[in-house]
């Protein structure tokens, strides 16, 4: 069945609105604490994304820096569409307050658990783009992700990961993170953020995002937006995609 939807989000975040409108109206700002890769083109009014295979172009419909941006994307054959709106307002101390509403039309009724979930994503993506805001101030980053294996998308995959990253079953927001990988880095840091399905560890180059979806029929995936410089998505796309399939 047809479903409309609206989820609306309000955060205080750690900068000024000019800082803000910076990192949720440019390509390389969105793409420092969202999924995917985004070209913000103003004087087009268009903007373009891009995930692997999935690629998608929206119409600016507002455009009032530092205050307001919105834009639509164009609808599927279905008449499927996401339309996204970012209000943003100085608040006390330097910070600002943001206003967030997605909303759409999907031709699939997907169900209340893919809805829940929908919304607990935005909840982590905009806790991001706060730590972006507070701890990566003027620094960009490229968003790399990758998918476990198909074994991983059970819930018993989760506390698996947790076990293999050397997190507590029960980690807390806070406690300092020392990770050892076989063919990556060394994540070392503070655990930002963690939920039943989101865990978030915060480094001094990187934002480490790990996905728990077995409830969408889904493996564990990480998305990660790593600040360092000439960095190669595809590459280190690989690279996680191979760890986690050795873990998982």
């Amino acid at each position: 069945m047809a479903h409309e939807f609206e989820t609306a989000k309000e955060v205080r975040l750690p900068a000024s609105p000019e800082a803000v409108w910076q990192a949720v109206a440019s390509g390389p700002g969105i793409d420092s604490w969202f999924m995917g890769k985004h070209e913000v083109d103003a004087t087009a009014k268009r903007v373009r994304f891009r995930l692997g295979d999935m690629q998608s172009d929206a119409e600016i419909t507002a455009w009032e820096p530092p205050r307001r941006f919105a834009y639509r994307a164009a609808p599927g054959e279905d008449g499927s569409f996401d339309a996204f709106e970012y209000l943003i307002e100085a608040a006390e101390g330097g910070t600002s307050v943001l206003r967030f509403v997605h909303r759409g039309f999907s031709a699939t009724d997907w169900g209340d658990e893919y809805y829940e979930a929908f919304s607990l994503g935005w909840d982590m993506y905009l806790h991001t783009l706060g730590e972006l805001l507070r701890y990566f101030p003027g620094r960009f980053a490229t968003y790399v992700t990758a998918d476990g294996p198909a074994s991983a998308a059970v819930p018993e995959a989760w506390p698996k990961l947790l076990s293999t990253l050397g997190i507590p079953a029960e980690p807390v927001a806070g406690q300092q993170i020392r990770c050892h990988l076989k063919g990556l880095p060394t994540l070392e840091g503070v655990l930002d953020y963690t939920t039943a399905h989101y865990l978030g560890i915060r480094t001094p180059d990187a934002l480490y995002r790990f996905h728990e979806r077995s409830g969408l029929g889904l493996p564990i995936a990480i998305g990660h937006h790593l600040f360092e410089s000439d960095v190669d998505d595809a590459a280190e796309s690989a690279k996680w995609r191979a760890w986690l399939v050795n873990a998982l």
